[in-house]
């Protein structure tokens, strides 16, 4: 009996004790170059997707047309070109990032998936509005208003298909960035 009650102490006091040390004091990696922290992608991964699979938009309120396309370009390469880079142009940025922010015009290294292509708009559009914690992927939610969300997820989500050709000139950073409906706004969003 004596050897539990000895072990419960333990396990309530010295435990968490040695974790707030370790936490106060030790070398937590918490600078960009650092290793990850142990079980780092399987303590983030479950919960994030757990969370999308339930808040998910399965029926986009906007159709994947040339001119949807060509908005989310202009979207594209005013808010997220700077981390996720241009066709056959990554960015520099994104690249020093942790985790590095995914290269979204470039083919997985096995496969025909182009960036996030394999993932629902519904999805993209999460990810888009709300932001990831801990990726330093923003949340747009009061920069873009929902069509301009919508219009750059289902972008993303045909990188994998051909595009019209003055959507490819703006994702290969050759023309302007000078959205029709001019400048992205960069306050709250409109609804």
């Amino acid at each position: 009996m004596a050897r539990f009650l000895l072990g419960l102490l333990i396990g309530i006091i010295a435990v968490p004790l040695c974790v707030f040390a370790y936490f106060k004091w030790g070398k937590v990696p918490v600078a960009v170059n650092d290793p990850p922290f142990p079980q780092e992608r399987l303590i983030t991964a479950g919960p994030l997707s757990a969370r999308i699979d339930r808040e998910l938009v399965k029926n986009p309120p906007i159709q994947p047309n040339e001119e949807n396309f060509l908005s989310g370009a202009h979207i594209y390469a005013d808010q997220c070109a700077v981390c996720h880079g241009f066709h056959g142009k990554p960015s520099v940025v994104g690249t020093h990032e942790f985790p590095t922010a995914p290269a979204l015009w470039e083919k997985h290294r096995r496969g025909d998936v182009v960036g996030v292509s394999d993932d629902p708009p519904g999805e993209t559009y999460w990810k888009v509005i709300n932001g990831i914690r801990l990726t330093g992927m923003p949340a747009y939610k009061d920069v873009l208003n929902d069509t301009q969300a919508w219009q750059v997820s289902l972008l993303l989500a045909n990188a994998d298909k051909p595009l019209p050709p003055s959507v490819v000139s703006i994702l290969n950073g050759e023309t302007t960035t000078q959205s029709p409906m001019g400048p992205v706004p960069v306050g709250p969003a409109q609804k």
